[in-house]
């Protein structure tokens, strides 16, 4: 059996004593400074054979941990990370949702900030946690291994700050993944070799284990013990590579509190989706007496594409502590809880618009009331010819899938992007002719045009320091309306309005939300619709934005902003550290 988080109230216990002492596991140290602490982490990415299934294979691991450590620090903490790889595989760390300031050397996206880490190669992750707290995450990035590296960034308070809610009795991180019996390597190099869809994973997990309701996985059940009358704190993160996911817990209620790691106004529900990227804190309370009943907390996809998908659930088991004189926990009933259609958009729809800032002096919304710069982009599914004297099983069996943004499917370079720049060396490396709107406007969400290839290149969006940003990302039909979790690096970015159908520049505008928009820094454009978001580009260097669908990031739904420096020192990112990866 391979090593995981425990499924017992030990897993409770650790995390409650990693927060207590903020010293997580034997690696973890911690230096005094006068800005906060830094605290020291090695990551050793090793081979480990893990089973679950019943199925043992060797896997791309940290520290030989699936799920990998939790890492837990403090706002205004330096995290130093050293990342040493063991395995043939390259390996770059990215830290989701880091804002980075002037720190963009070390936020991870292999080719973007920087060259992988090759084998028996090393790299110090080195950087500041500056005005943020919450729930975040960390996870390999580049190809498909973030399917099996990746873990939980906790980001508590600063001492003496308290959160803006009742201070939970316990905190537990819930991390959904997936689980491949194939190597996710291999799934993603044939689907790209023969431009089909990839093969789908074989079960999806919480906190690495599958649950009862899949083939031989009883005993890897995730299990949450908890006491009556008690407020836990849930720490939930889609760590899934393909799949959005519903979660509910059976007889309970949430209080959604926290997105991406920024303080909303508290709302109930008892059903919630989260995307691939995404986190959400929410307050589960816990009934007054022990209800003599056990109850799953489920999780499954949530699917608007043509496509192929793992359509099965994952389950845990939430449990009362039982006292000495009450039933055996194995005679409990135990009960599901009901979940929304596989398709459900207006579901989400109605969900995702009840996040909203909090909006107050000590947690304002600073959305940018005016707007310098405007931009339309075009999310969507497309295709490739297929090469001359080869067979491809894309599109009517004779091209390649591709995806892009207004219909530029991005080609990773051979070499850093955010080298490239910072040295004055783009020539041939990228351009900065990234269209600003489609080049050819049709009706994104009705019949589809007839031509589905999209074009192919390495551009780049330059943005000045400071200027105010607004984007609008429409969905589109090509291939199936679906939905898309687009992530920015670098950035938070206020979501001031969304919809259906195509975005109407001159009836929707008038009707965003500017005072309370949640602040995110992973998005669902809507299957079939849009959103709209702002931000303020006040970070320089090189900032990957892409579809956290990793087959949708593979086949190229992804570009590059490059904000350039500003003219203060404090505006400017320094040199490269030392040890910085070379391709």
């Amino acid at each position: 059996m391979g090593t995981s988080l425990p499924a017992s109230s030990a897993f409770v216990l650790a995390f409650l004593f990693a927060i207590n002492s903020l010293c997580v596991f034997p690696e973890a140290a911690a230096a005094e400074h006068a800005a906060g602490v830094t605290r020291h982490y090695t990551f050793d990415i090793r081979l480990e054979n893990v089973t679950r299934l019943c199925h043992t294979k060797s896997m791309v691991t940290v520290n030989g941990k699936f799920p990998g450590p939790r890492v837990i620090v403090r706002e205004g903490d330096r995290l130093v990370v050293k990342v040493v790889n063991h395995v043939p595989n390259n390996i770059s760390i990215h830290w989701h949702g880091v804002r980075q300031l002037r720190s963009g050397w070390f936020d991870g996206p292999s080719y973007i900030t920087q060259c992988p880490i090759q084998t028996g190669q090393s790299y110090v992750y080195n950087f500041t946690i500056v005005g943020q707290r919450g729930t975040l995450w960390w996870h390999a990035h580049i190809s498909w291994l973030r399917a099996t590296v990746y873990g939980p960034l906790i980001i508590l308070p600063k001492h003496n700050a308290s959160y803006p809610f009742a201070k939970p009795y316990e905190e537990v991180p819930i991390i959904f993944g997936e689980w491949w019996n194939a190597d996710p390597e291999a799934v993603i190099s044939q689907a790209l070799q023969t431009g089909a869809g990839p093969n789908v994973s074989d079960a999806y997990t919480i906190n690495g284990l599958p649950g009862p309701l899949y083939n031989c996985s009883k005993q890897d059940t995730f299990k949450l013990k908890v006491k009556p009358g008690k407020t836990y704190l849930l720490r939930l993160i889609n760590a899934a590579l393909n799949d959005e996911l519903f979660f509910s817990i059976a007889n309970h209620s949430l209080t959604v509190v926290e997105a991406d790691a920024i303080y909303i106004k508290p709302f109930k529900t008892n059903v919630l989706l989260i995307t691939p990227g995404q986190t959400t804190n929410v307050l589960l309370e816990t009934k007054p007496q022990d209800p003599n009943a056990a109850f799953l907390m489920l999780a499954r996809p949530y699917s608007t594409g043509l496509g192929a998908f793992d359509n099965s659930t994952v389950a845990g088991i939430l449990e009362y502590e039982k006292p000495s004189s009450s039933s055996s926990l194995k005679k409990r009933p135990l009960l599901r809880p009901a979940l929304p259609s596989i398709n459900a958009t207006s579901f989400v729809m109605n969900f995702t618009r009840k996040f909203r800032s909090l909006a107050t002096a000590k947690f304002p919304a600073n959305v940018p009331q005016t707007i310098q710069k405007k931009f339309f982009f075009t999310v969507g599914l497309g295709s490739n010819p297929c090469p001359r004297n080869q067979t491809c099983q894309g599109p009517n069996n004779s091209s390649k899938f591709a995806a892009s943004v207004n219909n530029v499917s991005f080609i990773l370079p051979t070499t850093a992007l955010l080298q490239a720049h910072f040295f004055g060396r783009s020539n041939g490396v990228f351009t900065t002719d990234f269209p600003t709107f489609p080049l050819q406007p049709f009706n994104y969400t009705g019949r589809a045009p007839n031509n589905t290839n999209v074009s192919n290149g390495t551009k780049a969006v330059v943005l000045p320091y400071n200027t105010r940003v607004e984007m609008v990302l429409q969905d589109t039909s090509i291939l199936g309306a679906e939905s898309h979790p687009l992530h920015l690096h670098g950035f938070n970015f206020f979501v001031v309005g969304q919809g259906f159908g195509n975005f109407n520049p001159s009836k929707d505008p008038p009707n965003f939300n500017l005072v309370d928009p949640v602040e995110r820094n992973t998005v669902g454009v809507p299957s079939g619709g849009w959103v709209a978001i702002r931000f303020l580009a006040d970070n320089p260097g090189v900032w990957f934005m892409h579809c956290h669908f990793d087959v949708h990031l593979s086949w190229g739904l992804r570009m590059v902003w490059v904000v350039q420096d500003g003219k203060l020192p404090n505006q400017k990112l320094p040199p490269p550290p030392a040890d910085y990866p070379k391709c």
